[in-house]
Formats: structure tokens, sequence, C-alpha cells
């Protein structure tokens, strides 16, 4: 089941049988199955197998989760001040025989939103108040050092938005609005999602495209040692954006200091075995507007950013520096 993208929280009434509203968690979705012999296989929505990657969560399924059950879920990690580290998440793809060390030294929880089957009964097509209620059985007297969790979730709108401006600050994206008589419908967006947004200034570094026809923009910022550093890439502009854009983007000097070809994950795409993104560099001169989500790894913006505009009345020394958030 995906998610839609909207842009404000909607109203109760705007679903069929009434909105459940639930943080929308900065993880890794998973699916956990326990078979009848009591084995768990925990995977991505793709299939992609994280029983190696996540121990911890998978000893937590078997022992929290009868056989004949699947959930599905986000696997996130709390660092020690309480806010989402998707960081540690990423480690464990890459740490090879460390996996085992960072299951004791960063473990995981999993946090889960749904229960698509129990005791081997197919509850997809029951509507999601009653998936709901299986659920808080199966998990809802779990201790509170549990790894395995269930997702709060709420009727009130007004309560709704309460944790949308406070849970912010922790690196929760948002929120995810569901219809309380929805059924689970594998692979159709029947849910949405309100993510909180942020309008914050960067500066062109390079463009894909041509500079006369620029498709995205990629973004920087200037660190304390004074170099510029890549923070983020647009979603594909408007025309009328490539437009006004091409009459101001100049090509960069030789003193341009990013590499011909970026990372995928440098510039807003994923991380891992993708390949890196050809762009023309561009003097870093000109100073925009862009609207951004809460995820930030390392300084740079997790997911494509929106352009806004560009801020003719800022220079490049008026932006914020790499790392700041704002």
């Amino acid at each position: 089941m995906l998610a839609a993208t909207i842009d404000q929280i909607p109203p109760p009434q705007s679903c069929p049988g009434g909105c459940r509203y639930e943080p929308k968690f900065d993880g890794f979705r998973a699916l956990a199955r326990v078979a009848e012999d009591g084995a768990v296989h925990l995977s991505s929505r793709r299939r992609t197998r994280f029983n190696e990657a996540f121990p911890e969560i998978v000893a937590a399924v078997a022992e929290q989760l009868a056989p004949g059950t699947v959930v599905d879920g986000e696997i996130v990690r709390w660092a020690a001040d309480g806010s989402l580290d998707f960081g540690a998440l990423q480690r464990r793809h890459v740490a090879g025989r460390r996996r085992a060390e960072l299951a004791r030294t960063e473990p995981c929880h999993y946090v889960v939103f749904d229960v698509l089957e129990s005791d081997g009964v197919d509850l997809r097509p029951r509507p999601l108040r009653e998936r709901r209620t299986v659920l808080e059985a199966l998990l809802g007297a779990a201790p509170p050092h549990a790894r395995v969790v269930v997702t709060p979730q709420t009727a009130d709108a007004e309560e709704a938005a309460l944790w949308f401006d406070a849970f912010a600050a922790r690196g929760v994206e948002g929120l995810v609005v569901k219809d309380a008589d929805g059924p689970y419908l594998e692979g159709r967006r029947g849910w949405r999602k309100v993510k909180r947004r942020i309008t914050v200034e960067a500066i062109i570094g390079g463009v894909t495209g041509t500079r006369q026809a620029p498709e995205t923009l990629i973004l920087g910022r200037y660190d304390t040692g004074g170099r510029l550093r890549v923070v983020a890439r647009t979603t594909p502009l408007p025309p009328a954006a490539r437009t006004s854009l091409a009459d101001l983007l100049r090509h960069a000097g030789p003193g341009h200091p990013w590499p011909a070809e970026l990372p995928a994950g440098f510039a807003g795409g994923p991380y891992g075995a993708h390949p890196p993104i050809r762009y023309l560099r561009t003097e870093p001169e000109i100073v925009v507007e862009m609207s951004a989500d809460a995820a930030v790894e390392q300084g740079r913006w997790r997911h494509a950013v929106r352009f806004v505009r560009v801020r003719r009345d800022l220079e490049p020394s008026d932006v914020p520096l790499f790392g700041d958030p704002t």
C-alpha cells in the first residue's frame, strides 16, 4: 500500500469511513512475515531481504509475533537525543561483518502500522479499523523496551496537527492519512501523506540538461572552510523557470570544486549501486529559494527539492552555511 502526496492535513470527513492519522517516520519500509515454523522473513516492499542487515529486528519479531503473521511497518533508528537517524540504517547496508556489532551499538526499532495476516488469515480485504484492532491485540501490550511497537494513530485532526508540528524536530517527515474503512491494496496509492516542508536558500552550482535549457538544478552551500558543498538537487524545473534561468547561468571557471560526475546520493538520489549524475558545472553566483522536506542527512537533503524562485536580492555569502538546516 502506497501514499499519494497532498499539501494540507485533510479533515476527518474527507475519508469515506473517517480519517485516521499516523506519524510518517523516516526509515526503511519493511514487511515482516512469520512462517508457520516460526522462521522470520524481513524484506523491503520490493522483496529485498533485510534479515542480515537487521538481526535485532528479526529476533524481536520472532519473539513478539506468532506464526502465521504478516505485518507492515518502518524500521527506524532513534539516536541518543531522540531524533531519527537515517544514516544508521544506511550504514547497515555497507557494514558487512560489522552488522552484528552495529545491531548492538546502534539498535533499531520496527514501528508497525498495519497487519496483513494473522493466524494464517488474510486481513487485507478488511477495513483498516478492524486491522488496527487486531494489530493492537498483537502488539498493544508490548513493554516499553520492546523493539517491535505499534505506530501512534488518532482520529482527531487537531491532535494530528499537534503531532505534525511537535514531531518535526525529531525528524518525523509528516503524517500519513488513511481511510478507516479502507482495505489494504498492495501496490496502490490508497493512503495520503502530508510532508512538512520548509523554504530555504542555496546556490546553483550545476545543472542537468544544458545551460540554455536546464532540466534540474544541483545546489550547494559553502562550509566553514569556504568550500562549496552539494546540498540538493531539484525536481524537474517548470518551463518558465528553465527560460528565466537560462539567461542567468554562466559556465563555471576552472576553480569550480565539484567533480565532473556526482554520486546519485549526493544530489537527492538513492545511495548505492546507481549510476552517477552527469551535469554541467555553472558559476556559483545565483541564489535560489527552494522548498524542502525534513529529511536531511550529513548536511544534504535526501529527497529532491522544489525550485521556488531566484533570489536576486541575496548574494552567495548571505546563504546559510553547509550543515545548517535553515
